[in-house]
């Protein structure tokens, strides 16, 4: 079995994998300071209570945002899981698709690579990828898979405790479609700004894209509040929650397989 591991700054979130049929998953708050013992303590009960056992991994896959966590997530797949882990951004890598940037692919965030992944393998066709995590983050898939940059925009929890934080009569808010656009009190006006002013970020950054791209795209939408907006505007054509973890488990497949 195989244990896909993708650590954001929010969440890791762990998976298991027999080929591609996905067995569970489960996330833990970001902590860089994790060690590899409270993980694998952590990660055993878990698959105990789904009938998997951590014996049972024999391959793993890593993507992290956090270089902090990386030292202890190889910990927990060498010291206790018996397996060294391929890490997506690591030279000998490979991810089977160009990546068209000025800079080193290796500072491309490794979700965001293997969000182009899977992206191509399941739509096959140019895609904006909108991943609504701790950042916003938009990424563009031409027609041959290839990635070819997107942009980064603060994330909606982070610009709600901006505004709580940063304000000395704003409250801290859920994050919600609300009723009206015109809000009658001050958490209706702030769930405002963020819900609408949101789907306005999408479809004009979704609309320029494609102008500079020269082409219609396809708009994929994953991350934790991506149902939130997913049918509140035409521009978003598919709801991807685990495009990540495929594209991991394909990039295993292309290295490994």
């Amino acid at each position: 079995m195989l244990l896909a591991i993708n650590a954001n700054n929010t969440n890791v979130k762990f998976a298991v994998y027999d080929g591609e049929k996905p067995l569970g998953d489960w996330r833990i708050k970001t902590e860089a300071g994790r060690t590899a013992d409270q993980y694998v303590v952590w990660l055993n009960q878990l698959m105990t209570m789904q009938g998997l056992r951590l014996a049972d991994i024999d391959a793993a896959i890593i993507a992290t945002v956090v270089p902090q966590s990386l030292f202890h997530l190889n910990m927990l797949c060498e010291a206790h899981l018996k397996t060294k882990p391929l890490v997506v951004g690591d030279p000998g890598v490979k991810l089977g698709i160009e990546v068209k940037m000025d800079i080193p692919s290796s500072t491309v965030g490794a979700d965001r690579l293997a969000n182009a992944v899977a992206g191509h393998l399941t739509y096959r066709k140019p895609l904006v990828v909108v991943d609504f995590g701790t950042a916003t983050t938009f990424d563009v898939v031409d027609g041959e898979g290839n990635y070819i940059g997107g942009a980064i925009a603060p994330g909606i929890v982070l610009s709600v405790e901006i505004l709580h934080s940063a304000t000395a009569m704003l409250p801290r808010i859920v994050v919600e479609r609300p009723g009206r656009v015109i809000g009658k009190s001050t958490t209706e006006a702030m769930q405002s700004g963020i819900f609408w002013g949101y789907v306005g970020l999408i479809e004009g950054m979704v609309k320029r894209i494609g102008e500079e791209f020269g082409g219609s795209l396809d708009v994929v939408a994953t991350g934790g509040l991506a149902p939130l907006f997913h049918g509140q505007t035409p521009v978003i054509t598919h709801l991807d929650p685990d495009i990540t973890m495929r594209g991991l488990v394909e990039i295993y497949r292309r290295n490994r397989g």
